[in-house]
């Protein structure tokens, strides 16, 4: 009997902001923020709540809440599902936000990718950090 190895590959961004994890939090869960560093959204920080990612490009992402810590942990998946199955996607975005001396640490991983998902995978690599660059000018600009 063999046994078929499973083993997926992680996209991790991390961030150093100088602002308090209560101001991250916000642009992470408020639905009118959300669309402006990532996509549209009917999100709601609710653990079950389920919503959509709208993107530009005009997919749409099938998204859970898996869970919520405010101003700590946020958890939820992120799937897309698409014609062409080398581009199906099935995993977990998660954020968490530790206090720092001068603001606070963000780390987002988005777990799940098959090794045969190279193109998905390095998609999301770029993607993260456009998304991270856009989080930083609207954490700026929120009060």
């Amino acid at each position: 009997m063999s046994t078929v190895a499973t083993e997926t590959l992680s996209v991790v961004v991390e961030r150093e902001f100088s602002y308090p994890p209560e101001k991250l939090w916000r642009a992470l869960t408020q639905p009118h923020l959300i669309e402006e560093w990532l996509m549209k959204n009917d999100f709601k920080p609710a653990v079950g709540h389920s919503f959509n990612l709208r993107g530009d490009w005009g997919g749409v992402l099938d998204c859970e809440v898996l869970a919520v810590e405010p101003n700590r942990t946020l958890s939820y998946t992120w799937n897309f599902a698409n014609d062409d199955a080398a581009f199906n996607l099935t995993s977990v975005v998660t954020f968490t936000l530790t206090p720092t001396s001068s603001g606070t640490h963000l780390h987002m991983e988005q777990s799940g990718f098959r090794p045969d998902q190279k193109q998905a995978f390095g998609g999301a690599r770029h993607g993260w950090q456009q998304f991270f660059g856009n989080l930083e000018q609207v954490v700026a600009r929120i009060d």
